[in-house]
């Protein structure tokens, strides 16, 4: 590892542990069985499938189809977009927490990632400049409450459509699919799905992550413990309060960037497509972010922040295609 990378690593993990509002924690293998440490502040036990998740059927990635795409600055009168402009700035909800999609680099204090540079091109097509933006530090759980109080115009938070979820707020195609995989210290004799019966897995609570872990065929479930932010578990599998961390492979990988005594290990154990989440009934809010987000498809910009953010995680897969149903 370069000496670049290291303190990169390094300072991630003393963030990660200062939100958590813990002191240093040792390696997962110095922890004696006997001395665990508490619970962290917010964690709680997960003791049914959320219902983040949703029932029923639905097609959870259908979107509306762009419509016409004005210039920036000139958004149709009455429009949710002429609202955005007349205040001046897009408020986006993100995260300052999940390594390579939204985080708060240590060395610069900017939120940075494949969601932030997302969210300024939302803005740049919206006032012909992607700095007219107020990013918006949002936790997980708060994501829908944000939208239905208007106090964000959207969410850009590895946010997966859901049947659940499309019956609280809108989203926008597809712009990112991940694999849900296990994190576990190196070494721990943990490496595959059926090593977690009866261990201790964390997850970041108001995610979808909690679902599949009650739907694996164990002879004794898992427990389940739910937290505030994913680097809150990093905390808590280094403190031994947890034995696994189960999510969205980019954010466990970003995980595993700052803490290289984990690995992921074992097949996928779920799915999910993350989209631009908007206020329930915002038809032309979804087209114009549809817009943007076919524009970044075709103009290659999908690719440079790819690159920019998620090349550790292999060959870009390309942009999903979106599926427009109306």
């Amino acid at each position: 590892m370069s000496t670049r990378r290291s303190l990169l690593v390094t300072a991630l993990t003393a963030v990660a542990v200062l939100v958590a509002g813990c002191g240093d924690a040792p390696e997962p293998s110095t922890i004696p069985a006997t001395a665990l440490a508490p619970p962290l502040p917010g964690a709680e036990a997960i003791t049914e499938a959320p219902v983040e998740q949703g029932s029923g059927v639905c097609d959870t990635e259908g979107t509306l189809s762009p419509g016409a795409r004005p210039r920036p600055g000139a958004m149709p009168a009455g429009s949710a977009m002429a609202a955005i402009v007349a205040n001046g700035r897009l408020r986006v909800g993100v995260d300052q927490n999940t390594y390579m999609f939204g985080f708060r680099n240590p060395s610069t204090g900017l939120l940075e990632g494949f969601d932030i540079d997302l969210a300024r091109e939302v803005a740049r097509d919206l006032f012909g400049d992607p700095d007219r933006i107020e990013l918006r530090s949002v936790t997980a759980a708060d994501r829908i409450a944000l939208l239905q109080d208007k106090q964000v115009d959207m969410i850009v938070r590895t946010f997966s459509a859901t049947c659940e979820r499309r019956r609280e707020v809108d989203f926008s195609s597809a712009y990112y699919r991940a694999a849900q995989r296990i994190v576990v210290p190196r070494g721990g004799g943990m490496s595959t799905a059926a090593d977690l019966a009866g261990k201790r897995v964390c997850v970041a609570k108001g995610t979808t992550a909690a679902a599949p872990l009650f739907d694996l065929d164990l002879p004794s479930p898992p427990s389940v413990l739910g937290v505030t932010n994913w680097t809150d578990c990093l905390v808590a599998l280094q403190q031994g309060t947890v034995d696994a961390i189960s999510g969205d492979e980019p954010i466990v990988a970003g995980l595993v960037a700052q803490d290289q005594n984990l690995e992921m290990v074992g097949d996928p154990i779920g799915t999910g497509a993350y989209a631009v989440g908007v206020p329930k009934g915002s038809d032309e809010l979804v087209r114009f972010v549809n817009g943007v987000l076919d524009r970044m498809r075709t103009d290659g910009t999908w690719q440079r922040i790819y690159q920019r953010h998620l090349s550790s995680l292999g060959p870009s897969p390309g942009p999903p295609e979106p599926r427009y149903v109306g």
